[in-house]
């Protein structure tokens, strides 16, 4: 079997996966991390008032001279407006975030004016209209659309949505993930180890990353190499999740019986990719003639980094898109940049190369980076001191020191 490229692959799986066509209304202190169900237009207009954006003095232009002296005839704070209005010869007292008084046009800073003893204040130098003003509507107008449906509800977007006053959202349901690992030589983080066993860190790492993407998991453990038990696990997630992610049993080993018992429960959609690290890479889905349900399949490799870059480069994505992400950010889930590499790169044609590496901005403002550590796929300890991926074409050969390479900084998911 010839091995698909990576772009190919990905479009292919993305193609075939299903965006959520169910939603859920929640309030807004329990949407953290969700993916938000429809777009939101704002009810109000940010700011809602004309309000100061000093603490000063509002004064009317047209009645305003540098030499002048004005009398305060009020003060205004946020939340306790002046109610009357500015005359001839007037100014009002105010205060950051105070609601402009009736006739103000202006705010000067307080900086730049000074008290007279009988009480009237005089100014260093004429203002600009509407200067120190915060206009209503000036951040975010009533009517307009400010999020997306597909948009993460984080930090950045739930306080916007509360500043809009909006304590309900539709979000969509979060995914159901079932994960397992395979193989007699593993053994739980916490236990000895005999001879021959290894500690199963891939089911752990996974396990992180979809907590990171704020899936419901449910952990079927460690298998042994027994194609009736790795069947049973089949269906019980077949019954109850929307996702089943292995490690492990995706080679061609003898005791590698993923794809015997994935053509058995459901279907294949490939096998095998043309990337490094990372090349059993098993796609497909389960299903079944006594349910309705369908689980998508996602078989990981055994080596810890061959299963945390096909992870990162084609779950993450996939797992995006069942759960609601807009097409725009899948597409840009983790950007590429160009930088220049500070040695020489070994790259055999073939497959598509992700190298663990460094960069950073050089003194000219350059990206520079180098490859981190002993580039094997078993070799997990590099991901510690590095935060990128170089990616190398899949033509590409070796790569002389000071070429231009395409790196993909790691996002929230490696961070």
């Amino acid at each position: 079997m010839s091995l698909l490229p990576l772009p190919q692959a990905l479009e292919q799986m993305l193609q075939q996966l299903p965006t959520p066509n169910e939603f859920e209304q929640i309030s807004l202190d329990q949407a953290t991390n969700r993916i938000l169900a429809e777009d939101i237009f704002s009810p109000i207009n940010v700011p809602h008032f004309d309000n100061s954006a000093m603490d000063g003095y509002a004064v009317n232009l047209q009645n305003f001279s540098i030499n002048q002296s004005l009398v305060v005839i009020g003060k205004a704070f946020a939340g306790n407006p002046f109610t009357g209005e500015i005359g001839e010869g007037q100014c009002v007292r105010i205060m950051t975030g105070a609601s402009i008084p009736k006739g103000a046009d202006a705010v000067v800073m307080q900086e730049e004016t000074s008290l007279n003893n009988d009480g009237t204040v005089c100014f260093a130098r004429q203002p600009k209209p509407f200067e120190n003003i915060r206009q209503q509507g000036e951040d975010i107008q009533q009517g307009q659309l400010v999020l997306v449906k597909g948009s993460k509800l984080d930090v950045t977007t739930l306080p916007l949505l509360a500043s809009l006053g909006i304590a309900q959202i539709q979000v969509y349901p979060r995914i159901k993930v079932a994960i397992l690992s395979t193989g007699d030589e593993l053994v739980s983080v916490g236990n000895p180890l005999k001879s021959g066993q290894i500690y199963d860190t891939n089911r752990f790492a996974v396990r992180l990353m979809l907590e990171k993407l704020n899936c419901e998991i449910t952990d079927y453990g460690i298998l042994p190499d027994d194609p009736t038990q790795f069947e049973k696990a089949f269906i019980n997630a077949q019954q109850n999740a929307d996702v089943l992610i292995t490690s492990g049993g995706v080679s061609v080993g003898e005791s590698d019986f993923t794809k015997e018992v994935l053509e058995k429960r459901g279907q294949i959609g490939f096998w095998k990719i043309a990337m490094k690290p990372g090349k059993p890479f098993a796609f497909g889905q389960l299903n079944s003639a006594d349910t309705d349900n369908k689980t998508w399949f996602f078989g990981l490799p055994g080596n810890p980094v061959s299963a945390l870059v096909t992870f990162y480069q084609l779950v993450q994505p996939a797992l995006m898109k069942l759960a609601g992400y807009s097409a725009e950010k899948i597409a840009n889930f983790s950007p590429n940049l160009t930088a220049y590499t500070v040695t020489s790169l070994k790259k055999a044609v073939g497959r598509q190369d992700f190298q663990r590496g460094f960069y950073h901005v050089n003194p000219q403002g350059e990206l520079e980076v180098k490859p981190i550590g002993n580039q094997g796929s078993h070799i997990f300890s590099a991901f510690n001191e590095s935060n990128c991926f170089i990616v190398l074409e899949q033509e590409r050969g070796n790569v002389a020191q000071g070429e231009r390479v395409t790196i993909q900084p790691f996002n929230f998911l490696l961070k």
